[in-house]
């Protein structure tokens, strides 16, 4: 790897005979690491073994996942490197609570946090680059979750949308990159020995509007991919002065983790800079990255009442095709009609509490879960359906034969084989988890498996 001269002069001076060990670990091969979804009905995965957890990460592990396998295409593993799980863990969402993700593509932090809200309360995803707010919306498909809200706007915008309204806010800030480096060859060429300081200054505007939408009381966690002082405890100095109703937060760093203590020295010398948090990929498997975790005090104020959204009401034809559907298809899916919505001709479960987006400054791209489309005269199940709902709580389940079955169903190919079913819709298994619909008819399984996503 050859790191530009200005990046190992800095690196030097900062590190000093730290430095030699760093740059030895640049130098090594990268360490790959998933997640197991803990929302999804079988936890046992078909294509990775478990042998290898992550100290810090609740549901991690170490390994490479196929990106064509069982386990990934079901949503049961999300391929996530390991230093990057710990941001999540330091969070600690709860069931219950509204939680943003503030620059969420790809996805692997809003997963985590769905993962740890257990389908109770809201967490709002956010990407302002509508193409990453696309493969975001996918994962979060993919994953199985129902309680999310998924958009793509500028945090100004969104801060104007919803001021004081979350309990816990996540902001992994757009960054230099440093940390990436090993695993991201190409970030190299982005850097410059200005580029930390662009970075920083860019940030303090994003950090600017995540307060204005965290509530008194609340929870703010800070983190980048990059060795950086001036994104790292240099923006966590500036935060603090500019926002004196913060404080930083204590984080357990895992003992044995080879996690370390955020440096002081490096910025204004506040010995509290050592409750963030510094992974260093010489000190563990895993790539670099930075944490803080800051409390907003009880006394901070409040913002103006969120509008919480309205719901448009369904024709009697509509309603009945709706719920002769879920009766039929999915019976023990939670899903009142007093949380359904329509887009178009495509129904949406709202999470409980969601607030009203209907500023046109804000662009969703996904609202709770997609239960289907109004056809003709019928409804039609929409595949994130077949992700979420678990096998227990759909009416008729057909499991793959993964030898002889698996691929043909992801190819789109028609499984005929005479089955003990009434007609109707399918919900098609894959080690033990939902991964898509077929509708049987007159012996044979017609494949709705989505054509975008087969191969």
């Amino acid at each position: 790897m050859a790191l530009p001269e200005a990046f190992i002069a800095k690196y030097q001076d900062l590190l000093q005979e730290e430095s030699g060990p760093f740059f030895d670990a640049l130098s090594q091969s990268v360490d790959k690491g998933f997640r197991i979804n803990p929302l999804k009905q079988d936890q046992n995965t078909v294509d990775l073994n478990l042998d290898r957890p992550i100290s810090w990460s609740k549901y991690g592990y170490f390994g490479q996942v196929d990106g064509k396998g069982v386990d990934h295409t079901t949503g049961l593993v999300y391929s996530q490197e390991p230093s990057a799980q710990f941001v999540a863990e330091v969070l600690d969402a709860q069931p219950g609570e509204r939680v943003l993700d503030l620059a969420a593509a790809p996805g692997g932090k809003s997963t985590q946090l769905a993962a740890q809200m257990m389908g109770e309360g809201l967490l709002w995803t956010n990407e302002i680059f509508f193409g990453r707010a696309k493969i975001l919306s996918e994962n979060i498909e993919r994953f199985g979750v129902q309680n999310a809200v998924v958009s793509s706007t500028d945090s100004k915008d969104l801060a104007k949308l919803l001021p004081t309204f979350f309990d816990k806010v996540l902001l992994d800030a757009p960054c230099s990159g440093e940390g990436m480096f090993r695993k991201d060859p190409d970030a190299i060429t982005y850097w410059s020995e200005g580029y930390p300081t662009e970075c920083a200054e860019r940030t303090e505007g994003i950090l600017d509007n995540a307060v204005k939408m965290l509530k008194p009381g609340g929870t703010l966690v800070y983190s980048t991919c990059t060795f950086a002082p001036e994104e790292d405890e240099k923006m966590m100095t500036w935060l603090l002065e500019k926002y004196p109703e913060f404080e930083l937060l204590p984080i357990d760093k895992v003992t044995g983790s080879g996690i370390q203590d955020g440096r002081p020295e490096w910025s204004n010398g506040d010995e509290d800079l050592l409750k963030t948090a510094r992974l260093w990929p010489q000190d563990l498997p895993g790539e670099g990255h930075f944490v803080a975790k800051l409390r907003k005090k009880d006394d901070a104020e409040f913002g103006k009442a969120v509008k919480e959204q309205k719901y448009a009401k369904f024709s009697s034809e509509e309603e009945s095709l709706l719920k002769d559907f879920l009766a039929d298809t999915v019976p023990g899916l939670d899903a009142p009609m007093e949380r359904m919505v329509k887009f178009g001709d495509r129904v949406f479960l709202m999470p409980v509490g969601c607030p009203a987006f209907n500023s046109t400054k804000v662009k969703i791209l996904r609202a709770g879960l997609a239960l289907g489309t109004f056809k003709k005269k019928r409804f039609e199940p929409d595949h994130a359906l077949a992700l979420a709902v678990k096998p227990d709580q759909a009416k008729r389940t057909y499991a793959l034969d993964l030898k002889s079955e698996w691929a043909g169903y992801i190819h789109g190919e028609t499984i005929t084989k005479p089955l003990d079913f009434d007609k109707g819709f399918v919900l098609i298994t894959a080690g033990g988890n939902g991964v898509g619909w077929a509708k049987y008819v007159n012996g044979q399984l017609k494949n709705f498996y989505p054509k975008g996503l087969r191969f």
